[in-house]
């Protein structure tokens, strides 16, 4: 039975790291990093997700699956090219893994995510993710030989065998990257696993650009959907302290390049479910195996990165989007469903989905500042008990 668990761990990192390291490695890019600086970024992220995953699941004995920020990588590929390039990036980086790890000491802040209300944090994600998404479409304008086949491999995967059906895209298209020849070349790639030592650099815009939207986009789009993963499966692990320890390994991998390590959201289901091991209480074994895989897969880095370099830009882009399609359809659900906050969702949904620049300051920032600007506007004092019309007042 050990066996099994084991087994379902390497899975879960065998899927984490194909659905989403396109994404990863395009957030990188899009803030400035060279090849060799996201290829180190995502070494770095494989490296603190092991440590932190390896020490919680032996310490408390649970299935406690931690995971990069994808929602944050889509963050970034929206934010685009910021002021001071990659360092000021690190630095966001690393004021966002200090945040973290302020809320796992104090309660205030985890308070102040949840005061968010969920319909404008969920139109935020979904506008910063959109842009990806269609990704798909364009790839099948622009390069319809090698997007098809991705895109049929997908389908017919998310048809019998959902959790494959990214990674079998991304097989698809090595395959026809490999068939059709090179792109842009392995100019700038290494291998071998490098790891590249960024000094980081403060910059208020950033700062407001990356670090507040990246922390609030991994408190409500990883964290917080990883705890109630995990309490749908019957367990409730403290959250400060994985909070502490998520942030503090956030910390340890920006200078090197990784934008934020946390709890896993998606993939948490894959070592907490009865296919991991028939007894709950050994269900922990799976998430120290897929420490290890993810420690494996790390050494890895620089042949992803020389994948994405092999390819056209738009085809891992479009890998990327099909991996963010469900994330989306949740997001956009949660945005819309409560009539009540449609109006501010919808909002926030346009300016974050706008890419806008203003001060330098990225469009996921001012999509909040919008969207709770007109909740504020919109908001409608219920009426006491003492003023509300009874039916005889209202002639019922």
């Amino acid at each position: 039975m050990r066996a099994q668990a084991i087994v379902a761990g390497l899975i879960s990192a065998v899927v984490g790291y194909a659905s989403s390291f396109t994404v990863v490695l395009a957030g990188l890019r899009a803030v400035g990093a060279t090849p060799g600086q996201a290829a180190s970024g995502l070494l770095a992220l494989c490296c603190g997700m092991a440590a932190v995953a390896i020490f919680l699941g032996l310490r408390y004995r649970m299935p406690i699956s931690i995971a990069w920020s994808t929602p944050g990588a889509a963050l970034l590929v929206a934010t685009g090219p910021v002021p001071g390039g990659f360092p000021a990036a690190v630095g966001a980086f690393l004021l966002c893994a200090a945040l973290i790890v302020l809320a796992g000491l104090s309660p205030w802040p985890a308070r102040i995510i949840a005061a968010i209300p969920r319909p404008i944090a969920g139109a935020m994600l979904a506008g910063v993710i959109l842009s990806l998404c269609t990704a798909p479409v364009r790839a099948v304008v622009d390069i319809p030989l090698l997007a098809i086949p991705v895109i049929l491999t997908w389908a017919v995967l998310l048809r019998y065998r959902r959790q494959w059906a990214v990674p079998g895209a991304l097989v698809a298209a090595v395959i026809g990257i490999a068939v059709h020849g090179p792109g842009e070349g392995l100019s700038g790639a290494v291998l071998r696993p490098t790891a590249e030592l960024t000094t980081p650099a403060l910059n208020l815009a950033v700062v407001v650009s990356i670090a507040v939207p990246l922390f609030l986009v991994t408190m409500a789009a990883q964290n917080v959907p990883g705890m109630a993963v995990m309490a749908t499966y019957g367990y409730i692990p403290p959250l400060r302290p994985i909070l502490v320890a998520t942030g503090l390994a956030s910390a340890a991998v920006a200078p090197f390049g990784g934008h934020t390590v946390n709890l896993a959201a998606i993939t948490a289901a894959l070592t907490a479910g009865q296919d991991a091991h028939p007894d709950p209480a050994r269900r922990w074994i799976a998430t120290v195996s897929l420490g290890a895989g993810q420690l494996t897969l790390g050494l890895g880095a620089g042949l992803a990165m020389a994948l994405v370099l092999l390819s056209p830009p738009v085809l891992i882009i479009a890998v990327a989007g099909l991996a963010l399609l469900p994330a989306l359809g949740s997001s956009l659900a949660t945005a819309v469903t409560e009539p009540e906050g449609r109006e501010a969702a919808v909002v926030t949904f346009v300016v974050t989905a706008s890419g806008m620049t203003i001060l330098s300051i990225g469009a996921a920032f001012w999509g909040l500042v919008a969207g709770g600007l007109t909740a504020a506007l919109l908001h409608r004092k219920q009426p006491s008990a003492a003023t509300e019309p009874t039916p005889e007042r209202a002639g019922v």
